[in-house]
């Protein structure tokens, strides 16, 4: 690549890149595809307590952040949401871009004034940011409409899916769920409990895919959620995965179930379609978007009885279930290098002719 097609950007995230959340995976392709496209990426972590650093991390992130060579910088959300003062320390040969995944006050079980405050935080956040970049149109919508972002300052980069092998489902016998996410109250792990505790007579068991540690008063009630149904064998925690085992996990999976109070985007939606996986979900996030109508049911958000109402005949009835795992392997998913190519374009327009 000539040199003069190669940007230079530095690309700001909280704690660790490998984290195994949805937010951090996107993050990690972002990177990796700049870099695989020739382009040089600076990649600064700050600390792990966002979205409510304390006051040491707070001054450390402002000083990382006033210190960052020449050229755009993208900061996610998750970090740019809680640097209120943002703008007075970056310097002015790195122009921001903020990456928004979802806003940080939609967040499930906050409390109002925590909310509040990180709504005031975001949005003063935002109003440095050069240009905006989101994962969904629902989020673009949420900017423009509650945060005062004009439409012309967004660009929407869908999360992508990379190629994966169909499942083949269980054994035949236990019809194999799987729900994938952190167990925070958002995700309605606790929710799905309780949509499958009236389905008790079916075979069925739930793997539950996703860190138990993030929020300790989700795990705990959806634990007494567990017991209180008397369903401690039929549904298992496994925490946070590596890459390999959870694709092994929706290799041998026979349905996909989620029951999030919200989403931004939701790329668990994808990839369990990219398994040809049939899907039993809230319509939240870009869901209705993405699942073929024939590949699975959608209920509203913490709607208890339809989503065991949708549970039903997708556990009792096989061939309900192959239909619709049929309809999922013809779906048609977005793709990271188009995920990659809006980030380029927005970047290029945004780069100092110095730091080429």
């Amino acid at each position: 690549m000539p040199k003069q097609d190669v940007l230079r950007l530095g690309f700001v995230i909280p704690g660790s890149i490998d984290t195994p959340t949805g937010g951090y995976r996107y993050d990690r392709q972002v990177v990796s595809g700049l870099r695989a496209a020739g382009h040089r990426v600076d990649l600064l972590t700050l600390g792990d307590r966002f979205p409510q650093p304390d006051e040491p991390t707070l001054v450390s992130s402002y000083r990382a952040c006033a210190g960052l060579l020449p050229g755009p910088v993208v900061i996610d959300g998750l970090a740019l949401g809680a640097l209120p003062e943002i703008g007075r320390h970056l310097p002015v040969h790195a122009p921001l871009i903020a990456l928004v995944h979802h806003p940080l006050a939609l967040e499930s079980g906050l409390e109002p004034r925590l909310a509040a405050t990180l709504r005031a935080s975001e949005r003063q956040a935002l109003t440095a940011a050069r240009h905006v970049i989101v994962t969904s149109p629902a989020t673009a919508d949420i900017l423009v409409a509650d945060y005062g972002l004009s439409q012309d300052r967004i660009s929407i980069a869908l999360p992508g899916v990379e190629a994966a092998r169909f499942s083949v489902g269980g054994d035949g016998k236990t019809v194999q769920l799987l729900s994938v996410g952190s167990v925070i109250a958002r995700k309605g792990h606790d929710l799905l409990v309780e949509a499958l505790a009236p389905l008790a007579e079916l075979p069925w068991h739930l793997t539950i895919v996703g860190d138990v540690s993030r929020d300790s008063a989700a795990t705990e009630s959806l634990q007494a959620a567990i017991r209180r149904h008397g369903l401690e064998a039929r549904v298992t925690l496994t925490g946070a995965l590596s890459d390999e085992d959870l694709a092994s996990r929706y290799y041998g999976a026979d349905l996909f179930v989620l029951a999030s109070r919200y989403e931004g985007y939701g790329m668990v939606f994808s990839e369990a379609l990219a398994h040809g996986l049939p899907i039993v979900a809230t319509a939240v996030g870009e869901a209705a978007s993405l699942l073929p109508t024939a590949a699975g049911r959608l209920v509203a958000p913490e709607n208890v009885a339809a989503m065991t109402t949708a549970l039903r005949p997708m556990i009792a009835d096989r061939a309900i279930r192959l239909a619709a795992a049929q309809a999922a392997r013809n779906a048609r998913l977005p793709r990271w290098s188009d995920c990659v190519t809006v980030f380029i374009d927005v970047l290029r327009r945004y780069q100092p002719a110095r730091a080429i």
